[in-house]
C-alpha cells in the first residue's frame, strides 16, 4: 500500500485531497501544525469531516521545524510527498513577511531535504497563479517568464519552483509544481473572498470590492484542483529530451521537473462572481468600492493546454454549481 505525506492536511485543499486519497485506499500521513492564521477550530472540524479515518495519521508539526521534519522522514517511508502547507494570502504578506520566509522558504527546504534523504519517488507542491505578477499576456502560460512578482507571497512561490528545480538537477528528485488559480468551495479559508462576502452579506454588512470591481479571476472549484493533483501524483516526470539551454522552457527541464497550471481556463468578472453569490443567498450585497490593493493584480487566466495534453484533464465546474455548494456548506456549518 502506498503512503503519501500531505502537508497542510487540515487546510482547505489538503483536507479535500486527503479525503480523495484515503477513499482510494491510500495511506496518508497528514502534517499540520494547526496554527492560528485563522480559527484552528475550523481546521480541526475540516480535518475531522474530510480527512480522519483508518488510513489517516495526523502529525502535529511545523514544516519549519528542522529536527522535527528530519525525524518525520526517518519514522515513515513516503512514496510521494504533496506539499500544500504554506503561508497563504497576498495581503497578509504586507503585514507579516517573516511568516512567509519561515514557512514557504525554510519549511520548503526542510521538505526537499526529507525527500532527498528519504528516497521519495515524486514531490508534488502547490505553487500559485500569483507568480505571474506583472505579466499581462492572457491566458497565463507556464512557458512564459515569471520573473516579476508583485508580492512577497508570489516571490516565495516562485522561489519554491526554483528550489525544486535545483533538487531535481542535483539529486534527480522528480518534482512537479502546480500553479493553482483562485480556489474556492466548501470548507474554504475565512480570508478568501467568497467566505468574506458570504459572511458580510448574511450579516447585512457591506463587502469590500477592490479595484472598484474591475477584477477578473480564473475561479477554480476545489474538486477540480484535487482531481488535477491526483492525476499528477500518478505521473512521475522525466527529463525532457527536447529541452534546450539556448531557448530554455520554464515549464520543463533536462532533469525530472515540471510545472503546470490548474485553473478553469475561463476568467470571470468579480462582479459576476458576486451576482451568483447573491442569487444563492437570496440577498443583495452592499458594495464598498475600493482602489486596488498593493500586491494584487487585476486579472488571472490559466492556459491549461499542458494539463490537457499530459493528463487528459480540463477543470470545468461552473460558478453557479461551485458557489451553491459553498453556500450550502456555510449555512450548515454556521447554522445560518
Amino acid at each position: 500500500m502506498k503512503t503519501i505525506l500531505v502537508t497542510g492536511a487540515a487546510g482547505f485543499i489538503g483536507a479535500h485531497l486527503t479525503q480523495r486519497l484515503t477513499g482510494a485506499g491510500i495511506r496518508v500521513v497528514g502534517l499540520d501544525n494547526l496554527n492560528d492564521y485563522y480559527d484552528p477550530q475550523l481546521k480541526r472540524d475540516r480535518m475531522a469531516a474530510l480527512a480522519e479515518g483508518e488510513l489517516f495519521v495526523h502529525e502535529d508539526l511545523d514544516i519549519a521545524d528542522r529536527p522535527g521534519m528530519q525525524q518525520l522522514f526517518e519514522r515513515y517511508r513516503f512514496d510521494v510527498v504533496v506539499n500544500l502547507a504554506a503561508q497563504a494570502g497576498v495581503r497578509y504578506s504586507l503585514i507579516n513577511p517573516h511568516s512567509y520566509v519561515d514557512t514557504n522558504l525554510v519549511g520548503f527546504v526542510n521538505i526537499l531535504e526529507g525527500c532527498r534523504h528519504g528516497g521519495v519517488k515524486h514531490f508534488v507542491y502547490a505553487s500559485s497563479s500569483s507568480v505571474y505578477g506583472a505579466h499581462t499576456r492572457m491566458p497565463f502560460s507556464v512557458h512564459d517568464n515569471v520573473d516579476h512578482p508583485v508580492s512577497l507571497y508570489a516571490a516565495s512561490k516562485k522561489a519554491n519552483e526554483l528550489m525544486a528545480h535545483t533538487y531535481s538537477h542535483l539529486y534527480n528528485l522528480p518534482t512537479t509544481g502546480l500553479r493553482f488559480f483562485t480556489v474556492y468551495g466548501p470548507w474554504g479559508r475565512p480570508d478568501m473572498a467568497l467566505f468574506l462576502f458570504t459572511k458580510a452579506i448574511l450579516a447585512g454588512e457591506p463587502i469590500d470590492v477592490f479595484n472598484y470591481g474591475n477584477m477578473e479571476r480564473d475561479f477554480t472549484y476545489v474538486d477540480d484542483i484535487v482531481e488535477g493533483v491526483v492525476r499528477v501524483i500518478a505521473s512521475v516526470p522525466s527529463a525532457d529530451p527536447e529541452w534546450s539551454g539556448d531557448s530554455p522552457d520554464p515549464a520543463t527541464s533536462y532533469c525530472p521537473y515540471r510545472v503546470y497550471n490548474i485553473g478553469n481556463n475561463n476568467k470571470e468578472k468579480l462582479l459576476r462572481y458576486i451576482e451568483v453569490l447573491e442569487d444563492c443567498l437570496g440577498r443583495k450585497a452592499e458594495k464598498n468600492l475600493l482602489p486596488m490593493q498593493p500586491g494584487d493584480v487585476p486579472a488571472t487566466f490559466a492556459d491549461v493546454d499542458d494539463l490537457v495534453r499530459d493528463f487528459d484533464y480540463r477543470p470545468a465546474t461552473s460558478l453557479e454549481y461551485g458557489i451553491e455548494k459553498f453556500v450550502q456548506w456555510y449555512r450548515e456549518y454556521f447554522r445560518v
